[in-house]
């Protein structure tokens, strides 16, 4: 990771400009605020993408995932979606620091409330809260706080979003801690997305799972494929 000044970009105080993929992607974050995770990545390298497809990112943050989605795969458009105005605005000014402003919308918006009429998703991704209320440390920085913990949604709010954005046969992929997968996994049938793909992030090879990413289809058949595990970072050097 690189933070490099730069002329192109007026930087606000508390803010920082991290380059990633060799320099193909620059971010705005806040220097001590939230900032993105692996775990982000590690979604955007999961989730199937078709061509043409349209992606919505739900909680969205600074944009990590959409951004990295149209340099990767062949996306038609992402739609960010992120309730804290702070992080919203990183994710705008993010589109248009890497010229993607014509395949990439931010939304300030509750996604307990999305702004859509009707299904406009081929696919919906998530990097949800992962901790309950009341379950360890709450960060003292809101916006870290509840990008981390289910202060603003659930993962019953999610999937009620994921199920009014995404078409049918659409795809929703999130990570979620590996203690609560078989929460995520009952929850996601119950909402109707039927698993369909599975890996475990491991920390390492003696280490137990941390994390699991779950890519399920609306109204899909049964049968999921669980993929070989995924050691440490994966391949993440390589955005860095």
């Amino acid at each position: 990771m690189k933070s490099p000044k730069s002329h192109e970009v007026h930087l606000r105080p508390g803010e920082t400009l991290d380059e990633f993929m060799g320099g193909r992607l620059r971010l705005i974050q806040s220097s001590r605020g939230y900032r993105f995770s692996i775990d982000a990545v590690l979604l955007a390298r999961f989730v199937t993408v078709n061509p043409g497809d349209v992606v919505v990112d739900l909680g969205a943050g600074c944009g990590i995932i959409s951004l990295f989605l149209l340099l990767e795969k062949p996306v038609a458009y992402a739609v960010a979606l992120e309730i804290q105005k702070s992080l919203a605005d990183h994710a705008s000014r993010n589109a248009s620091l890497n010229g993607v402003t014509d395949r990439m919308g931010v939304l300030l918006a509750d996604l307990r409330r999305v702004p859509f009429s009707e299904p406009v998703a081929d696919v919906v991704v998530c990097n949800p809260p992962y901790r309950r209320p009341g379950s360890g440390r709450v960060n003292p920085d809101l916006e870290r706080a509840i990008a981390r913990h289910e202060i603003k949604a659930s993962l019953n709010d999610i999937l009620t979003a994921a199920s009014a954005v995404l078409k049918p046969k659409g795809r929703l992929a999130l990570i979620y801690p590996a203690g609560r997968v078989v929460d995520l996994l009952a929850r996601m049938r119950a909402f109707e997305f039927e698993p369909k793909r599975m890996q475990v992030v491991y920390p390492s090879m003696e280490e137990e799972s941390k994390l699991v990413l779950v890519e399920g289809a609306r109204g899909g058949k049964g049968g999921v494929k669980i993929l070989p595990p995924l050691m440490d970072q994966g391949e993440f050097s390589i955005v860095s």
